[in-house]
């Protein structure tokens, strides 16, 4: 299983990051940080390095239920989601995998169930991209009402 999910498309950079953003609130989460890369070696080391920004996406309730699981979680949080340019000004996003991790150090089935979630959330809005309408959800991108917890829910209590 691979640590992360990618997509490559030809559509302009900063397209991407707005798209991006839209999708991910459309799943439930938030931009939280924003490391443009490039601006950041300019300033620092004077080298001219290609578009390529980080953005730390948080959904709080998951944020929540996996540190209330397991205090160490906060280690990968936020979700990072990576958008680079290319050389034929191909633009490449990928999204962190939490199952690649989780699934062999989760304690809880609970734990595994959310980490597939914010999985398929997060892949759900980068498969989404290169549509002008939003596409049917993945039938294995998130679940059918009713048949997985209800991470987004209120917290009661």
């Amino acid at each position: 299983m691979s640590y992360y999910y990618s997509r490559t498309l030809t559509i302009p950079f900063d397209q991407v990051v707005q798209k991006i953003t839209l999708n991910l609130q459309k799943q439930g989460f938030g931009i939280i940080t924003t490391i443009d890369l490039k601006e950041t070696l300019r300033q620092k080391l004077g080298i001219d390095f290609r578009k390529y920004k980080i953005l730390g996406a948080c959904n709080p309730q998951f944020a929540y239920k996996a540190v209330s699981q397991d205090s160490h979680l906060g280690l990968m949080l936020p979700c990072n989601i990576v958008i680079q340019e290319h050389e034929n000004n191909q633009v490449e996003i990928s999204a962190i995998n939490p199952m690649a991790t989780i699934e062999e150090s989760a304690t809880s089935y609970q734990l595994k169930e959310l980490a597939n979630d914010v999985s398929n959330r997060l892949r759900t809005a980068i498969d989404n991209l290169h549509h002008d309408q939003p596409m049917p959800q993945h039938t294995e991108a998130l679940p059918a009402e009713g048949s997985a917890p209800n991470y987004n829910a209120p917290i009661q209590g």
